[in-house]
């Protein structure tokens, strides 16, 4: 199975970390993030991993180059623009061949215990163009889904804001909180470039995009446990979180 970990982040929220080093590099409990989610990946059976880079990237690379995970590990290089989410799924198109299967996309700042070979085999079973993993869980911008858990619109509840424009919800929908784990499919990268997409963009664009064809599902998962380590507050707390996720894996 193939995956991409979004690792090309400035870490603005990890300063003064990150005014000398990336932000995927950044240690959790002694081990650095980048590592820990490359392991869990490995764990759940991905075996072929892309790693996008930008900020620091040669600290990226050297750091890959010095490691062996007993996986496939490229590089997607990004130096000369950070393309965010959306644009750098399409920069690595090319290492992550489509046409051979979907992909997982993962934050290099997410810890949780999710099941990622679950997710993949949901959405290879739902005939999605991407299926975005979610919860019920505390965030202040939520997905707004249908009872099918179709994606139908996002809300900024600090701003009691919604996307796409006009996109107000029915008594049928209710609110998830993202992960930054998701799977897309070679139909989603095709349909983001026929509505010319390109470049620079966030991946959500695409999502909440008015003129989108392709289904965007949800799977939500009950009693998921997720860290967002790229704050440095949840640093601080992360390796009693990652013990609560180890004891509740059973491992």
């Amino acid at each position: 199975m193939k995956a991409m970990i979004l690792a090309a982040g400035l870490g603005t929220r990890l300063k003064p970390w990150t005014l000398s080093h990336p932000k995927a590099l950044v240690p959790v409990d002694g081990v650095p993030m980048l590592e820990r989610v490359i392991l869990r990946l490995k764990e759940e059976g991905f075996d072929d991993i892309v790693v996008n880079v930008h900020h620091f990237a040669d600290q990226i690379v050297d750091f890959l180059a010095a490691h062996d995970y007993g996986v496939r590990i490229r590089v997607s290089h990004e130096e000369d623009c950070l393309l965010d989410t959306g644009g750098a799924i399409l920069h690595a198109a090319p290492l992550l061949d489509f046409s051979t299967g979907p992909v997982l996309v993962h934050n290099v700042d997410i810890l949780s215990d999710a099941d990622l070979r679950g997710l993949m085999d949901k959405h290879n079973a739902s005939g999605n163009a991407a299926t975005l993993l979610v919860s019920d869980r505390n965030s202040s911008r939520k997905l707004v889904v249908d009872r099918d858990m179709a994606l139908g619109g996002w809300h900024n509840l600090n701003e009691d804001r919604f996307r796409p424009e006009g996109f107000r919800p029915s008594d049928s929908h209710r609110e998830v909180a993202f992960s930054g784990i998701h799977v897309v499919s070679a139909e989603m990268a095709d349909e983001m470039i026929r509505l010319g997409f390109s470049g620079k963009f966030p991946v959500m664009d695409y999502y909440l995009s008015a003129d989108r064809q392709g289904r965007v599902g949800c799977v939500e998962q009950s009693g998921l446990r997720l860290i967002d380590i790229g704050k440095p507050e949840t640093i601080g707390v992360a390796k009693s979180v990652l013990e609560e996720m180890k004891n509740g894996m059973g491992r």
